[in-house]
Order: C-alpha cells, then sequence, then structure tokens
C-alpha cells in the first residue's frame, strides 16, 4: 500500500472508532454514568469466579497496563519501525508522543463524562478516577496498536504470531479491570475504541506528514546494476 492509501485506510478506522465512541458515552452520560445492562452481566459473572491464584494473575497482567511500561514499548516500537539511528530516534520520540497525548486526552474525556465506577466493596486491586474510559484499556491498546504497527513496517510477511500475543496482551489488561471488578465492561470497551480511534488519526497523519524513509517497509533490495546494452546500462560505442 502507499501513503495516500495508508492514510486513508487510518482515517477511515480511526473515523469510525470514534463515532462508536461517540454513541457509547452519549449512552453512558445520557444514563447519569449509571451501569448498563451488559456491565451488571459481566461483574456478576467475575464475583462468581475469582479464586486467589486467578486474582493474583489478574494482577499482574493489569499492572503491566499503566506506569512505565507502556511508555518502555512505546519507544521499542519506534526502535523497530525506524530503520538507521536517526530515524530510530524519530520514530521513538512518535510512538512516545502519540501515547503521552493520547492520555492527556483521555484525562480531558474522563473528567467530562466524570462516570463513578463499580462499588468499592467488589474491588479487589487499587484504582482511582473516574471511570470512563478505562485507563489500563487504552494504555495497553494504544501500546500494543503501536507495536503491531512497527512489526508490520518491519516485516510485513512474517512476526504474525508476535502481533497475535501484542494483540491479546492488551485484550488480557482490558478483561481484567473488569475481572478485578474496578470497571464496568462498558469503560473497557470505550478504551478500546478510544484507543483505535486515537491510533487510526495517529497513522494518518504519520502516513501524510513523515518522511517516505520513515515509512519504508521491510529492508529494500540492492538495485542491481543493469547489463551493459540494457537501458540504463553501460553501452558499447
Amino acid at each position: 500500500m502507499n501513503r495516500r492509501d495508508v492514510a486513508d485506510l487510518a482515517g477511515s478506522v480511526g473515523v469510525g472508532a470514534w463515532a462508536a465512541f461517540t454513541v457509547l458515552a452519549l449512552v453512558v452520560t445520557g444514563r447519569a454514568g449509571a451501569p448498563l445492562w451488559l456491565d451488571h452481566d459481566f461483574l456478576l459473572r467475575s464475583l462468581g469466579h475469582r479464586p486467589a491464584v486467578a486474582v493474583a494473575l489478574a494482577r499482574g497482567v493489569t499492572a503491566t497496563g499503566t506506569g512505565v511500561v507502556p511508555y518502555l514499548l512505546a519507544a521499542l516500537a519506534g526502535a523497530i519501525a525506524g530503520r538507521g539511528a536517526r530515524h530510530r530516534l524519530i520514530a521513538a520520540a512518535g510512538c512516545l508522543a502519540c501515547l503521552g497525548l493520547g492520555q492527556l486526552l483521555r484525562y480531558g474525556v474522563m473528567e467530562a463524562i466524570h462516570r463513578a465506577r463499580p462499588p468499592q466493596d467488589v474491588w479487589t486491586a487499587h484504582a482511582s478516577g473516574w471511570a470512563f474510559p478505562s485507563g489500563h484499556t487504552t494504555t495497553s491498546a494504544v501500546t500494543a496498536g503501536l507495536l503491531v504497527l512497527a512489526l508490520t513496517v518491519r516485516a510485513p510477511r512474517g512476526g504474525t504470531a508476535l502481533r497475535v500475543a501484542v494483540c491479546c496482551w492488551a485484550l488480557l489488561v482490558g478483561v481484567t479491570r473488569v475481572y478485578l471488578g474496578v470497571h464496568w465492561f462498558t469503560d473497557v470497551v470505550g478504551g478500546w475504541l478510544f484507543a483505535a480511534g486515537w491510533l487510526g488519526l495517529c497513522l494518518c497523519v504519520a502516513a501524510r506528514l513523515l518522511p517516505g524513509a520513515c515509512l519504508t517497509t521491510g529492508s529494500a533490495p540492492a538495485r542491481r546494476p543493469a547489463p551493459e546494452g540494457a537501458p540504463g546500462g553501460a553501452r558499447d560505442h
């Protein structure tokens, strides 16, 4: 795909995700933050299946969705995507900016909607702030998206298993937020939609503005000199 196709596709995905996120946010706001029927169902299911080992594993997974880990992974995504030291620094800075600015925007949305979390007596992990969209979910999803894009740029025909593993990590972080009782299910869905919309916007901008050398996929094959007598090659005189 050329840069224009990438920008158009990313823009379309981003617009679709933002539209779905807006609808969900309006529904949540219209109910004054009250949980939807799916929220109650998933919370009740999690309350009935909480052995100590599963809770400990969920806490471990959920801890990777915040703090320094996502930023280290975002910088790694830039290092993977770049070609040469200079391009790697540019890509790493771009990935960190994408994650950091996305966080600021998410905070603004959370403050505007100010949805309450589930009752604190069902929590099995620490949590703070408003609920919608889920911060851990959004952060891990944006980070996973950056890693998947970086792996696709560097190895468009390989690395499928690694890309699937990265996506599963982000999905698990979101699921653990519901399982641990600190978020409603629709908070997590909102986080995934927010991340998809933000990544679509960032990729659309990057595809249109970044130098072409930063976006080249794979390793460019070396050009062989044209044989004598061929167009562009040396000719006998």
